[in-house]
């Protein structure tokens, strides 16, 4: 049960790993603390998932009163390799009225965990193939941006 729970928290980051290793078989190693060290779970990416189109998000940040752009991070021995990052085009938010900035309100980032895989070199086995291990772990990155109140500090 637990083999297959952690099966299905991989699986839900595998949906945006089928764009770099499609058709292809991905093998993760269960760590420490599942009484299951040492086993392998092989993920079958499926090619056929597709993912949300970027030009949605990119109308929304354009459209925000706190608009955003995206900047993207590449780390090789990270799956998914490339993820999108959310930076604030203004301090404050626009306004409705002349579409200038508002400094009453402040533009400010919203965070989110999302699940990668870390690529490790595997020591043993054979030279003449290339193994690899997985590691599961968390990022938080910034998704959007929203208008806030200023916090005021009582003193």
């Amino acid at each position: 049960l637990q083999l297959v729970l952690r099966a299905l928290l991989v699986l839900g980051l595998a949906t945006p790993l089928h764009a770099t290793r499609k058709g292809k078989t991905v093998s993760v190693k269960v760590g420490n603390g599942t009484g299951l060290k040492g086993k392998t779970v092989k993920l079958l990416l499926d090619p056929s998932v597709t993912s949300q189109p970027r030009t949605s998000a990119s109308s929304i940040a354009s459209m925000s009163l706190s608009p955003w752009t995206y900047k993207d991070s590449y780390v090789v021995s990270r799956l998914p390799s490339k993820i999108s990052h959310a930076q604030c085009l203004t301090s404050g938010c626009l306004s409705l009225q002349d579409g200038g900035e508002d400094a009453a309100l402040e533009a400010k980032p919203i965070y989110y965990q999302v699940l990668v895989l870390h690529k490790r070199n595997n020591r043993g086995g054979k030279k003449t193939r290339k193994k690899y291990d997985f590691r599961l772990g968390t990022e938080v990155i910034s998704v959007g941006c929203t208008c806030v109140r200023p916090t005021v500090i009582p003193q």
